[in-house]
């Protein structure tokens, strides 16, 4: 792989201190202490706040006969109670399990006993759920019963004292955290607290020019010796707005970089664009992050063009690819800002790749920039051998990983581990290529990718394409099986406001005469929202079904 541009006056490689995830907290709330963490309807938690809280409920599990390697299930929404959840957690050397609120009951119950939870945190409106689970402790946090314990009673009645828990960073687990589904059944993805430290640092060193440390108390900590002119943003200063759930990969990793670094955080329960550019003009954010849909949504409304946002410095986005059109938009909103495009997997704890972050640095729209500290990427074809088939540049294959963030395996699935784990390296099932400089693409997901007559065909090349066209809004392509050529490329269409005449013959016309003919579209439906998952991801298993 080309030589990629790394962070000037850094090191090209980070030492991680040999510390529990819980560590991150411990250094942040006694460097941030009275700064606010987190605020959420009405009510905040500082840095020391936090701390003790969540101190207090690792002590109610200890209590309690929970430890070093029991599973505690999150199945909360974003609230207050979950970074106090997740921290008590892991600093009683428990293992969370990230769970999705809005699970079905079976699936819900499904999961817990895939990962062997023993307790859970959930919250009344959720709780319901439940019923056909089998855990030995439930705690709840807004309780509509007499059955669970009450969250807020269970934190209040224990010391804030910190558990005298011996942990390896090494093996014990931090996570065990569930792939999206969006393929097929969820598998359980073990992470150790060296994984989830790891990637923390090495997001919140790249963006903010730092290096990892130690404070007086041995606590990991981030310390800026990047030259102030490229990363004009000092560690403690950050504010920002979160959407991002916290079940999910991308959201936990957002949350332990953003407590790493001292960031203010606002959570929004759901996304109404006028609501948070208000609070993003009123609260004076310096960042924004999200999905590409939340930028696609953003840039429809009105208010985001007119609001005063001149204190955002930064943007980021992940999850899914971001179409061109949209980050050249964005990129003409906020012309003195960094954008940055990254590509991560649960997998890999949370990512892989970014675009520098610095100012000088050179970012390409479209790409999801290069591969950061110690991580290294090579694209092979298909089942080839990343030691030995790195193909050249410019030329798709399959995206490999290899990295401190790479996880242990799947939660007792042997055989499909085997499947994705080869030496260190992480077989992705991304298609990616790399250019000359080293700055990555993702063409698709293996599994994504079409078969006409013998050729491949990437839905996102057709899906840029069709993002071109007047009044589309969001788009979407999928195969439709065809016994005698393979599959046949289909666009799902969300028409934008005013173009209720767009039809699917003018769509079909528009994107066909730019492609060969092993790639042209043969039809286009049009949807009123293209599904995705609550990480911002396309569910084309859910486009696939409704062409059966």
């Amino acid at each position: 792989m080309p030589t990629a541009p790394r962070p000037p006056g850094l090191p090209t490689s980070l030492r991680y201190p040999d510390v529990g995830v819980g560590s991150i907290l411990a250094g942040a709330a006694a460097r941030y202490r009275d700064r606010v963490a987190f605020r959420h309807r009405g009510e905040e938690l500082t840095f020391a706040e936090l701390w003790e809280a969540a101190c207090r409920f690792a002590t109610a599990l200890a209590h309690r006969g929970v430890g070093r390697g029991d599973v505690v299930a999150l199945h909360l929404p974003n609230c207050l109670a979950f970074p106090i959840a997740y921290y008590g957690t892991l600093l009683a050397g428990g293992t969370v399990g990230p769970t999705n609120p809005l699970l079905p009951p079976r699936a819900l119950a499904e999961q817990l006993a895939d990962c062997d939870a023993r307790v859970v945190v959930t919250h009344g409106g959720v709780a319901e759920s439940l019923r056909e689970a089998d855990v030995e402790i439930v705690v709840t946090v807004d309780p509509r019963d007499s059955v669970s314990l009450d969250f807020h009673q269970v934190v209040a009645a224990a010391p804030p004292t910190r558990p005298d828990v011996e942990i390896d960073p090494q093996a014990d687990l931090a996570h065990i955290g569930y792939t999206g589904g969006t393929t097929g059944r969820s598998k359980g993805v073990l992470l150790t607290h060296r994984n989830v430290v790891a990637n923390a640092l090495q997001y919140a060193c790249w963006g903010s020019g730092g290096v990892p440390s130690l404070d007086d108390s041995g606590e990991v900590t981030v310390t800026q010796i990047g030259d102030e002119t490229e990363w004009p943003s000092r560690l403690g200063t950050g504010v920002t707005l979160n959407l991002t759930p916290w079940f999910h990969a991308m959201g936990l990793g957002g949350l332990n970089i953003g407590v790493l670094s001292g960031t203010s955080v606002t959570v929004h329960d759901r996304f109404v664009p006028r609501d948070f550019v208000a609070d993003a003009e009123r609260l004076r954010v310096t960042s924004l992050s999200g999905a590409p849909a939340l930028y696609a949504a953003l840039l429809r409304c009105e208010e985001f063009h007119t609001a005063d946002l001149s204190s955002v410095r930064g943007l980021s986005s992940g999850a899914a690819p971001m179409p061109r059109s949209r980050g050249e938009a964005l990129a003409a909103r906020f012309p003195d800002a960094v954008i940055t495009e990254g590509y991560g997997l649960t997998e890999a704890t949370m990512g892989v790749t970014t675009n520098p972050s610095w100012r000088s640095g050179t970012r390409k729209v479209g790409t999801v920039g290069v591969p950061l500290f110690d991580t290294e990427v090579r694209i092979v074809p298909v089942g080839g051998d990343p030691e030995r088939d790195a193909l050249p540049p410019h030329t798709p294959g399959e995206v490999c990983v290899r990295g401190p963030q790479v996880m242990q395996g799947y939660h007792d699935r042997p055989e499909e581990t085997a499947a994705v784990l080869d030496r260190g390296w992480l077989r992705t099932g991304d298609i990616g290529v790399v250019d000359d400089e080293g700055f990555v693409s993702i063409v698709d997901r293996e599994k994504d990718v079409l078969l006409y007559k013998g050729y491949n065909v990437y839905p996102r090349e057709l899906e840029e394409l069709l993002l071109t066209v007047p009044g589309v809004a969001s788009a979407a392509v999928v195969g439709r099986p065809a016994a005698d050529v393979g599959e046949l490329p289909v666009a799902f269409v969300v028409r934008s406001g005013d173009a209720d005449a767009l039809t699917a013959e003018a769509i079909l016309t528009a994107v066909n005469e730019q492609v060969p003919p092993a790639k042209r579209l043969r039809e286009a439906h049009f949807v009123d929202v293209i599904p995705v998952s609550a990480a911002g991801k396309v569910l084309k298993r859910e486009l696939r079904d409704r062409l059966r």
